[in-house]
């Protein structure tokens, strides 16, 4: 499968995961909820890595590789217990939206921090995903 393929999945599975969560934060305190669904997700990411033999990778990397993916993993947790405690005192349908500007806030950073480049068209889409995200949340 191609990039653009899984992309689409995650997209997919990411909406799932925004209307089962609001759901599941209802009668709950959101940072509990965090908590089952980071240990759901803890246990099905290593059984992955079991299942597909890739465990025994985890020696081979090295220092600055084990301290960026750190980082992304407490990145992830305090960007999940907002985003469950969001949907906690939020409508889903503009929780989400909100959520997304992550998009163009990796556009930017990608842009500073890793040089990636801005053509016109990922700054258009940029500016509506944000502008989408603006519309929707006040409409």
């Amino acid at each position: 499968m191609t990039w653009i393929v899984w992309a689409l999945l995650s997209a997919l599975f990411a909406a799932a995961t925004a209307l089962l969560a609001k759901v599941g934060v209802a009668h709950v305190d959101s940072n509990l909820a965090t908590a089952v669904r980071t240990t759901v997700v803890v246990v099905f990411a290593w059984g992955i890595a079991l299942a597909l033999g890739k465990h025994g990778e985890l020696r081979s990397l090295d220092r600055r590789t084990l301290l960026f993916l750190t980082l992304s993993g407490l990145a992830t947790g305090l960007s999940w217990i907002c985003y469950f405690r969001a949907l906690q005192l939020g409508p889903a349908s503009r929780v989400a939206p909100l959520d997304k500007l992550s998009v163009p806030l990796v556009m930017v950073f990608a842009w500073l921090l890793l040089g990636e480049k801005l053509t016109a068209p990922a700054i258009l889409g940029g500016v509506m995903i944000t502008a989408g995200a603006i519309v929707m949340v006040l409409g």
